[in-house]
């Protein structure tokens, strides 16, 4: 980069207009004018890359070049803006403004390459998951997420820790003081640690995954996972309110999965009229076969249909059995199919499904109003 550098001034030093004392805004003002047409040519050029990378199945050269295209524009910038810099202090004799400008360039370079780093990383997370869910119905976002996040946090450090090695900052001091006030900050910010602590262990546990509907008989929360951060859950209820949970928080409460039951259950109680009790046990019978041989109902599960009670206005019988799908829209259309057929079986019968009804017995015999 410096003998770049030493290269465009021995070349702006042989244009003519530029010889002679003051002309260094000149130089200047044409540093920077280079540094926008590079920036300008280098947004022409990966445009017209990104749009023939769209048109291949490789997605991975289309995320390089849309990662690295703002920070190829910053670092031309920054080459720019301190090799002007440069100029003026070399003109000036400014010795200070001099010393400032190749750490700042050194630091600047620093920060670009970990922004571009975590911009790639960043990318990456999102074409896994997105070929992924592609090949696998239920891929599991959740770890890719994970990985990524302890990836990118390791990139920040890593990049932390360099720059202030530049700046001349003791890293080993750095570390030594995160021993000794490491209690101190653990006090200041307990709730922060906990919620970090606490997603940490989301992540291993897994509890639940994004994408999951999850319920907590012990707090009012209930609804489909969104996103797992470090600090909060996002769970989107099911009137369609985002609801932002402290990762800390399921470490002390019951949670419950239902994305992950096996099987939905049906259980239903219908009542027929006292006056077809003597066609109740063929019903029965006939129930309990429909149930057997329908095609969504899985048998290795409990099968019962019983009669159950004698009810005020009816003798109620109950179905309990299990579907095999868990899907909800199409769990309500079998068990919809299942009532629709019980509903026949009665009628087949010639029996009704009973409603409730009140019977009034009156004893002895109506007086006769006299006549007059």
């Amino acid at each position: 980069m410096d003998s770049a550098e030493f290269e465009l001034k021995q070349w702006l030093l042989q244009l003519h207009f530029l010889r002679g004392d003051g002309l260094w805004m000149t130089e200047a003002f044409l540093i920077i004018l280079i540094a926008v047409i590079l920036n300008f040519v280098q947004k022409r050029v990966l445009n017209k890359l990104h749009d023939k990378l769209e048109r291949t199945k490789n997605p991975w050269d289309e995320a390089l070049v849309e990662s690295l295209a703002k920070p190829i524009s910053a670092f031309i910038w920054l080459w720019g803006i301190t090799l002007a810099a440069n100029v003026i202090a070399d003109a000036n004799d400014v010795s200070v403004f001099d010393s400032l400008v190749q750490p700042a360039r050194e630091v600047g370079f620093i920060i670009i390459m970990t922004w571009a780093a975590l911009r790639i990383i960043v990318r990456i997370e999102r074409n896994i998951i997105k070929i992924g869910r592609e090949n696998e119905e239920n891929y599991d976002v959740t770890t890719v997420q994970a990985i990524t996040k302890l990836i990118r946090a390791s990139v920040f450090i890593a990049g932390a820790l360099i720059m202030m090695q530049e700046l001349g900052v003791s890293v080993s001091g750095v570390l030594a003081f995160g021993g000794i006030g490491g209690m101190a900050i653990g006090f200041a910010a307990k709730d922060l640690l906990s919620n970090f602590f606490g997603g940490l262990m989301l992540y291993l546990d897994r509890p639940f995954a994004v994408g999951d509907w999850i319920r907590s008989p012990d707090r009012n929360i209930e609804g489909t996972v969104e996103n797992i951060g470090w600090r909060l859950t996002l769970i989107r209820t099911f009137n369609k309110r985002p609801l932002y949970v402290p990762n800390s928080t399921f470490a002390s409460i019951s949670v419950e999965n239902p994305s992950r039951m096996s099987h939905r259950r049906i259980k239903e109680t219908i009542g027929v009229r006292y006056d077809d009790a003597d066609k109740l046990e063929s019903i029965l019978y006939d129930v309990r076969e429909m149930l057997r041989n329908h095609k969504e109902i899985d048998c290795r599960q409990t099968l019962m249909v019983n009669f159950d009670e004698f009810a005020p206005s009816s003798l109620d019988f109950f179905i309990y059995t299990f579907t095999k799908t868990t899907n909800w829209v199409k769990f309500h259309q079998v068990k919809q199919d299942v009532l629709f057929k019980i509903l026949k079986i009665i009628e087949n019968h010639n029996a009704e499904v009973a409603f409730p009804t009140s019977t009034l017995h009156l004893t002895g015999e109506l007086s006769q109003p006299e006549q007059a």
